[in-house]
């Protein structure tokens, strides 16, 4: 979907879940709070959340109307976020190296950050990933959905600490998904 179809969908009043993410909650939960990055965080709900638990939160997402709403929801709770609008499909988008302890991505596939996120997160750093999957209607994939066990392959190398493929857990996304949580080696 385009930047302005997002945009449509939030003025519509659509995708604007504060629930976070279970799987975030599941696994920063147990971790020290530190420096974490939320790829295409839309509204924000797994930032507020992790801001809410001590982590310094810095949000990206192509739709100004999503930061916009992410800006206004963090006031209101008093929360501090960096968020920013970002072309998170640009070639020149980078993650600055070994700047994160935890990186979050979910439900947003861009291939081209996969080598990007392993590089910007810490040793014994934490990235958790939801991806839609292919289903009946894409069995060949798409640009947006991965072939089953296509996330895992690009962590690895790293300690899986989670792994999933299947139906969304999430009462709000109804094609099948891919979960991992992976930890990147301290050596």
């Amino acid at each position: 979907m385009s930047i302005e179809q997002w945009n449509e969908r939030y003025r519509a009043g659509q995708q604007l879940f504060r629930e976070p993410s279970p799987l975030v909650v599941r696994f920063s939960r147990d971790l020290k709070p530190g420096r974490a990055l939320d790829l295409a965080s839309g509204p924000g709900r797994n930032s507020l959340y992790l801001a809410e638990q001590s982590w310094r939160v810095e949000a990206l997402d192509g739709s100004p109307l999503a930061i916009e709403i992410l800006h206004e929801r963090a006031r209101e709770q008093n929360l501090s976020i960096e968020a920013r609008v970002a072309d998170l499909e640009s070639d020149e988008f980078e993650i600055q190296p070994g700047a994160y302890d935890l990186i979050c991505d979910c439900y947003y596939l861009q291939r081209s950050l996969i080598p990007k996120m392993r590089s910007g997160v810490r040793p014994g750093g934490v990235v958790v990933a939801i991806i839609h999957l292919t289903d009946a209607d894409h069995p060949l994939g798409t640009p947006t959905r991965a072939q089953p066990g296509e996330l895992r392959a690009f962590f690895a190398d790293w300690k899986i600490l989670h792994e999933y493929e299947g139906k969304s857990k999430e009462a709000c996304h109804q094609h099948p998904v891919a979960e991992l949580v992976a930890q990147k080696p301290t050596h």
